[in-house]
This record gives structure tokens, sequence and C-alpha cells, in this order.
């Protein structure tokens, strides 16, 4: 993130790259529904492709911006690594909350469909909690890890790691708060009940909280030795 960016633009960059995100999950979600002619693996299938490419493409083009958090568990997990300030972290989610909902009713209006709608998709009970503490984990030690050690590609990790987790993951890896509260908001392939959310929301929490806790251990430098008593 370069700091030649006010905060403004910064939280601006968030709600583009959240509402891009949503627009695509939701919009190839309906598209792949449309086109599979019901055959759920293949939508799952777009639906993946489609998520994970535009995670690429969100992330190279918002990373100097704001860092491309796009994701309240990321921004929580480098609030907890003090990369970025309480307050900050607080509006970045507004932020993302905001845009992710705004992709939503961008992609029922692509599609001519309703614009205000809610999910009837049942998504929930422990091992679709579970899977989400596992999804978001997974998520945050991608990115910590890439971050300390390949900076470069962290985008391209990430987007491999959500297309992934469509697929090893019980509740196809939503890993992201925003993204959860959005997908309540539409009655597509992609929705979530919205009283389900809240249990999807707290796993994702869990699983930031403890991926942050674990790989910051994990990754952190190795100290150098301190003089040997004899002054060697």
């Amino acid at each position: 993130m370069d700091r030649q960016f006010t905060l403004t633009r910064r939280l601006v960059a968030e709600a583009l790259g959240t509402a891009g995100l949503l627009a695509t999950v939701v919009g190839s979600g309906i598209m792949g529904d449309t086109l599979a002619g019901g055959n759920v693996a293949i939508t799952l299938l777009a639906n993946a492709i489609a998520t994970g490419a535009i995670l690429v493409v969100l992330i190279l083009v918002f990373v100097s911006v704001s860092g491309a958090h796009l994701n309240p568990a990321v921004t929580l997990a480098f609030m907890l690594r003090r990369e970025i300030t309480v307050a900050d972290a607080g509006l970045y989610v507004c932020s993302q909350v905001v845009g992710g909902i705004v992709g939503v009713l961008a992609a029922h209006a692509m599609f001519d469909l309703a614009i205000l709608q809610t999910s009837a998709t049942a998504r929930t009970g422990m091992s679709q909690w579970f899977a989400e503490a596992v999804a978001t984990f997974g998520l945050v030690a991608t990115i910590l890890g890439a971050v300390r050690f390949r900076p470069e590609a962290v985008a391209y990790a990430v987007g491999l790691y959500i297309a992934a987790g469509y697929w090893f993951t019980a509740s196809t890896s939503f890993a992201n708060p925003a993204v959860t509260v959005a997908r309540a908001l539409t009655d597509t392939f992609s929705g979530i009940q919205p009283d389900h959310a809240p249990g999807f929301i707290a796993a994702q929490i869990v699983g930031a909280v403890a991926a942050t806790v674990l790989f910051g251990w994990l990754l952190a430098p190795a100290r150098s030795p301190g003089p040997s008593a004899d002054g060697g």
C-alpha cells in the first residue's frame, strides 16, 4: 500500500474492489446456472474460475492503493498485526460491506432480475461453520505467507486458493464476512439465507484470528543470537 493515497481514496478502492468481487461471484453464478442446464458441478466450476480470476485482477489493481483487503477478515488480520489502525480498519470494513452489497445489486441489474432480494438457500450446521473457519484460516495464511516470502505473487496465490476452496470446503469457501452479508441479498446460485449468515461470519472471524496468531509466530524472522557469556 502506497501511503501517498489518502484514506478517502483507500476506502473508495476497498468499496470498488469488493463491489467487483461480488458482481463476479453473483453474476458468474447466475450465468453458470443459466447455461449449465441444471448441472450444479458445471455451475460451481464456472463460479470458482470466475471468482479466482477476478481476485487476481482486483488485487493487482488495488493492492498499491489500499492493500486490496476486500475482506473484513483480512483487515482484522492486519489490524491484529498493527499494520492498520483500529479506526481505519472499521472504515475499511464499512466500505467493504457497502461495496459488496452494491456489487450484488449490479449483478441483479445486469441479468434483469429483481434488484432487491433475500436468499432462501440454507447453509448452516457444524460442518459448514467448520468449513468456513478452515477456509478463512487458509486464506489468511496464504496472504501472510505470500506477503512474507513472495509479495509479488499475492494476487495469484489468493486467486488460486479461493478457486480451490470452492471445491475442497463444504461451504464453498466464502471466507469473507462482507461477501457473506452481500450474498444474503441474492436469491440466486450464490446466496445464503440471511439468518444463516451470522454463523458463517463467526466462523470466519475465528479462522482469521487463529491464522494470524499461528502464522505470526511461524513466519516471524529468526532472532540473531546474542553475544555469548565469554564475549564471543
